[in-house]
């Protein structure tokens, strides 16, 4: 009984086999048929390494949705370099509700204003990718894929100390501010907050020392992340006039990094600057000092790293190798066909008629019939 069941199954098996097989002597191969048989499985070979490689690869997925997230407070990283003293300057927070932060969780670094030779190379090779990041907004992927696994973006420290006097200004640190539009300054004199309002005290700080040339070597929000390049890093402002007003107006977008080397909480920001100087009699009022404006976006950012799955690879793979057989047996006909009509119609080769046919056949018979007799006439010769 089993070998009964067993020859049933195996029959059936064979009744629903979709691939039936050709007997050999049936099959007729040509050189044309090679020939193209050697094309298509080379464009098989090509496109199937191309996909492979498409399969390695990445891209990131952009999702946009509505920030929902208003309790929590928003880190500012700031590292800016002014060229004043520190006992000259000073930095506060207002935001709109009229809080202000103070400048706690800053730090007054005296140091040299003048890059050296190492650190200009970096500041230059930063402002070269900005300019390209400008230009050509794709690179940002490349970034988020590549430059967060570590790369170094920050300016790289002194080689040796310097003999030149420390008469520059580095506030750098993070403070914690409301998720409200608020306003960054620095600003001449140390600030001290009052019901009123808040205010700096340059009382004891000379006109002529007045000197708000910066370089803004790092300005983000959000959590810090080695490999980002924000909008306003490497940038360098020079000025020779002492009352000139540096605005900053930036708009921060709450962004959300998820890729296979990282995932953190961050901002991306867009920024439009404005400069000008400050001449009371010329109509043009206002504070000289750096002025960085922000306010949040309503909308949060979700970026994601997306790989195409094993399935989708397997069907693409599939499609180009049934489309190339398909496609190529198809031509191949197509041409034959095309071949076959054309001798048919000036009648050559097969298709010569059959009286052509016949006395090419009784010539070839004499000329073999004609080789012995020569033959024989050389051997008497």
């Amino acid at each position: 009984m089993r070998r009964l069941s067993r020859k049933k199954a195996l029959s059936l098996v064979k009744e629903l086999d979709a691939f039936p097989k050709v007997s050999k002597s049936y099959m007729e191969t040509s050189a044309s048929g090679g020939t193209v048989s050697l094309i298509a499985f080379s464009a098989m070979a090509v496109l199937a390494i191309l996909e492979f490689f498409v399969y390695q690869d990445t891209w990131m997925k952009y999702e946009y949705a509505v920030d929902k997230d208003f309790l929590s407070k928003l880190r500012i990283n700031v590292d800016i370099t002014v060229a004043m003293k520190c006992q000259h300057v000073g930095a506060d927070i207002l935001d709109l509700a009229e809080t202000m932060i103070m400048s706690n969780g800053l730090q007054y670094e005296p140091v040299i204003f003048e890059l050296t030779p190492q650190q200009r190379l970096w500041q230059r090779t930063l402002s070269r990718i900005q300019s390209r990041l400008r230009e050509e907004h794709a690179l940002q992927e490349i970034l988020y894929k590549a430059l967060l696994k570590g790369g170094p973006t920050a300016l790289p420290p002194r080689e040796e100390a310097s003999l030149e006097p420390l008469s520059a200004c580095r506030i750098h640190g993070s403070v914690y501010v409301n998720k409200v539009a608020g306003n960054l300054h620095i600003t001449v004199g140390k600030p001290i907050h009052h019901p009123q309002g808040h205010a700096h005290i340059a009382a004891f700080v000379s006109h002529e020392a007045y000197n708000f040339s910066h370089r803004i070597d790092h300005l983000s929000f959000g959590e810090e992340i080695p490999g980002i390049i924000n909008p306003l890093d490497s940038t360098e402002k020079i000025t020779c006039n002492n009352n000139q007003m540096y605005q900053y107006f930036i708009t921060v977008v709450p962004t959300r990094l998820n890729t296979r080397e990282i995932s953190a909480d961050t901002h991306q920001f867009s920024v439009t600057e404005r400069e000008r100087v400050i001449n009371h009699t010329a109509g043009s009022h206002g504070v000289s000092g750096i002025f960085v404006k922000y306010d949040t976006s309503a909308l949060m950012v979700t970026v994601s790293e997306q790989h195409m799955p094993l399935w989708q690879f397997l069907v693409r793979l599939c499609g180009i190798v049934g489309g190339i057989f398909s496609t190529t047996g198809m031509i191949h006909g197509l041409v034959g066909f095309c071949f076959d009509l054309i001798c048919c119609r000036f009648k050559l080769g097969i298709y010569r008629p059959r009286e052509d046919l016949q006395l090419h056949h009784h010539t070839n018979n004499l000329n073999h019939h004609r080789t012995p007799l020569l033959a024989e006439d050389a051997a008497r010769d």
